[in-house]
């Protein structure tokens, strides 16, 4: 029985889950048992898993409704969630129970598991740190929930051919995803397009009407989120899009079938691919209609709920809260000003108080690229009433700055939600700080930046809204479920308590002398590497040593984040050895992953380069012992919950400045690997954490990389000149060592990093990378001070759980409490 009188049936001991499982087999997929497949065995247990969920997820809901809770809505364009099966069992506490009855069925639970697609709904970070944020709610009894988009196919599956990204369909729902729930009751009615009419009430108030729209609907569909321990179950509600209408079938008479469905085939590509490509119009359209389909369904859930229990929406921030995931949702500021000021007739200022009380925004990101901007013609077709309330709120606000700072016209140009510099655009990130009680950056570095750097003028005017929220990671995936070697060591010594307080890791410092647990600690680490091995065997057909250090780059693609420093220092190595005859004073396997944006040529081409250098040194006999480098291909959660608990050195080597915080940083670390990396996001912290002996620091910091840029003092030639290793690589990518059969296919990397205009500043920092290798080799080779320190690096990464990070966000920004059952 739950503690709010909903009786929970489905027990969790072996006779009721085998009878479920079996049930399952029977009535929900019309199947004997004897004539199952491993396949019908997962969904069975699967839906009996659902089973289970779904009364908690009732029980959670009526806990959070008899006590009145505040809740935080969580809107974010996408989630990497990873396998949902064997996270739920895992946090159930029953993954070890369905084990065992699976082989008393017959059947292998890790194939089950493994057999299971990735759910397609994000790319990196920014969705995988959602996912653990979802997590870590659940765990500490929040109430809380994630709105998203329900994509029929993700980003893309990634395929190499000939050493270039293909990018392949990722239809992840082709067999179904057992555990959502379908929520068609709930669908909610989204306007689009259409034009504003000028009306007068009968009192000579302005009323502006938004007529003439198109529509299309938004079907929710809910992906239960367990907490640890199984109390509380919040949820993922993802929102798919329908047409209103199947088809005119005035149309369809007539004989033009193409036409009939034409509406609902548009409608439904709202919600059938994530990131549609911005290089086209077309691209640009459909994504500015996904942003505003997110927020709209969104907030038609959320007041929609509000209204069943309250009606006062004086009080909607009392017991609302959203935090915008980057500026992807931004347009949540404008669309809960029309609702408030057309649909609930509340004056204007009245309205803006309730938005600000209640929307919080999150910042991810220095570069200014990836700040959002949208045409103002773009919005002024999609969301024409949208626009008048962002001229609206853009009047009213640069009125304010006059008052406050004069007539200052280059500050207002600056913190205008306008850009008039060429074609007018909106401002995304100025909306989402103008609309917002609170702006996070998510590491201490980034924050500082983003108030000194991002929005100096928002700062100035607003200091207090402005506060640190360091990411973390849930230990429940990226250590209890990824790593059981390492994760059952753990427990064996100091209990089970780090699981929901990580703090409690700092335990292992007092096994850091003891030989027998170091010993374990790294028996462990190399089952997973043999493990990798064998994965990179059957994936490439490349055999690697699980003896030797496995230095790994796991990341999107991307300039700043320097994978081409990584490559480099590997073609540097490669040339010491059959140039040079100086052999590396330990084995090394360089593994990467990452997917590169369809459209960024440049990061695609890098992919290409490692490739190339891979083949060269993979198919030199001089180089098999010493050297291997692999690209693992569509780099997913399934795949990196492999990668990173057999990693020894973890690359981490943005250039200073660019990396808002990171977190697989932290997932690596956690694992017991030690970084290589620069002053840079919430490397510094971890730094802090871990103690400087434990942690492979180079690189320029972020105020000598921005004081050499700003006064135009990087001159990479210099660097060049004066380092033998550094003409000697460029001198074998110009002579086409690794490009035989494609000629002058790097040069453009040659040229572009002796370019002044380089920002990411590679040559700069090769000297002390370098110089930072050679410590690792010369620590690596001392396995007893390697073990010290990477037993360290887990004992003290307590800060870096999400649960802390949930926490901070719920006290500091939300006013949220839990609400245990």
């Amino acid at each position: 029985m739950g503690r709010t009188g909903f009786k929970i049936r489905k027990k969790n001991d072996r006779e009721s889950l085998t009878l479920d499982i079996k049930d399952h087999v029977i009535y929900s997929l019309s199947k004997e048992m004897k004539d199952a497949s491993e396949w019908d065995a997962g969904n069975a247990l699967a839906l009996a898993l659902r089973d289970r969920l779904v009364e908690r997820m009732i029980d959670t809901r009526d806990r959070y409704r008899k006590v009145k809770a505040k809740r935080m809505y969580y809107f974010s364009i996408e989630y990497l969630l990873g396998r949902c099966l064997g996270n739920s069992l895992c946090n159930m506490e029953i993954l070890d129970l369905c084990e065992d009855i699976f082989k008393d069925l017959g059947f292998d639970l890790d194939e089950v598991r493994a057999s299971e697609r990735d759910p397609a709904l994000g790319n990196g970070g920014l969705g995988r740190l959602a996912a653990c944020f979802l997590d870590s709610l659940a765990t500490l009894d929040l109430p809380g929930c994630g709105y998203g988009i329900h994509y029929e196919y993700g980003l893309f599956r990634q395929a190499i051919h000939n050493g270039y990204q293909k990018e392949l369909a990722d239809y992840w729902m082709k067999e179904g995803m057992p555990m959502q729930i379908a929520r068609f009751d709930q669908s909610v009615l989204i306007p689009l397009y259409g034009r504003v009419e000028n009306a007068v009430s009968p009192s000579g108030e302005y009323i502006p009407m938004w007529v003439d729209w198109d529509d299309i609907i938004g079907v929710p569909y809910d992906v239960p989120i367990v907490g640890y321990g199984g109390n509380t179950v919040n949820y993922l509600r993802l929102f798919a899009a329908r047409a209103s209408e199947n088809f005119d079938m005035d149309i369809f008479n007539h004989g033009d079938y193409i036409r009939a469905v034409q509406r609902k085939i548009e409608s439904e590509m709202v919600s059938k691919v994530l990131y549609p490509t911005e290089s086209v119009s077309f691209g640009k359209e459909l994504r500015l209609v996904q942003e505003y389909f997110l927020v709209a369904c969104g907030l038609r859930d959320i007041t929609r709920r509000f209204m069943g229990q309250n009606k006062n929406f004086d009080e909607f921030a009392d017991y609302v809260a959203i935090q915008l995931n980057d500026t992807h949702p931004a347009l949540t500021v404008v669309e809960l000003m029309r609702y408030l000021v057309d649909e609930r007739r509340i004056e204007w200022e009245r309205a803006w108080e309730i938005t600000r009380a209640t929307c919080a925004y999150t910042n991810h990101t220095l570069l200014p690229e990836a700040l959002e901007r949208w045409s103002v013609s773009l919005i002024e077709k999609v969301l024409p009433r949208h626009l008048q309330i962002i001229y609206e709120i853009n009047s009213r606000f640069l009125k304010d700055i006059e008052i406050r700072y004069g007539n200052d016209t280059e500050k207002k140009r600056r913190m205008s939600l306008i850009c008039e510099e060429g074609t007018k655009k909106v401002r995304m990130a100025n909306l989402a700080v103008i609309g917002s009680h609170s702006v996070n950056g998510v590491s201490e570095l980034h924050s500082e930046l983003v108030k000194t750097r991002l929005f100096p003028d928002f700062y100035e005017l607003e200091p207090d809204k402005f506060n640190n929220k360091t990411n973390g990671v849930t230990p429940r995936r990226w250590l209890l479920k990824a790593n059981p070697e390492l994760s059952g060591l753990i427990t064996e010594f100091i209990g089970k308590g780090w699981i929901t307080d990580l703090d409690e890791l700092h335990g292992l410092e007092g096994f850091v002398n003891d030989n027998g647990f170091c010993e374990r600690f790294m028996k462990a680490k190399r089952a997973n590497k043999v493990q990798l091995a064998e994965i990179i065997k059957s994936t490439l057909d490349v055999s690697v040593s699980p003896d030797s250090i496995f230095d790994i780059q796991a990341k999107r693609i991307h300039e700043y984040k320097r994978q081409l420093l990584n490559v480099l220092h590997i073609i540097h190595l490669y040339l010491e050895l059959v140039d040079n005859e100086v052999e590396p004073s330990c084995p090394r396997t360089f593994i990467f992953a990452g997917k590169a944006a369809p459209g960024y040529w440049e990061a695609k081409q890098i992919i290409k380069l490692i490739h190339s250098v891979a083949k060269v040194i993979n198919n030199d006999p001089r180089a098999n012992e010493a050297l291997k480098v692999v690209f693992l291909p569509d780099y997913r959660v399934s795949l990196a919950e492999k990668i990173i608990p057999a990693c020894d050195v973890s690359e981490q080597i943005s250039t200073a400045g660019t990396e808002a915080s990171g977190t697989g940083n932290m997932k690596f670390a956690m694992n017991g690997a030690l970084t290589i990396g620069t002053y840079d996001g919430a490397n510094i912290e971890m730094l802090d954490e871990v103690g400087k002996d434990n942690f492979y620091l180079f690189g320029l910091k972020q105020e000598e990389v921005e004081q050499t840029l700003r006064n135009g003092d990087y001159h990479p030639r210099e660097f060049y000149n004066r380092s033998p290793e550094i003409r000697q690589i460029f001198n074998a990518l110009s002579e086409n060592r690794f490009s035989v059969k494609e000629p002058d296919l790097f040069n453009w990397i040659v040229n572009k990093l002796l370019s002044d205009n380089e920002r990411y500043m590679h040559l700069a920092d090769f000297e002390s990378y370098l110089d930072a290798h050679k410590r690792i080799d010369k620590d690596y080779a001392d396995s007893g001070l390697w073990a010290g320190k990477a037993i360290l690096n887990t004992a003290r990464m307590g800060r870096f759980s999400t649960d802390r990070t949930m926490r901070e966000y719920a006290e500091g920004i939300w006013n949220i409490k839990p609400v245990k059952g």
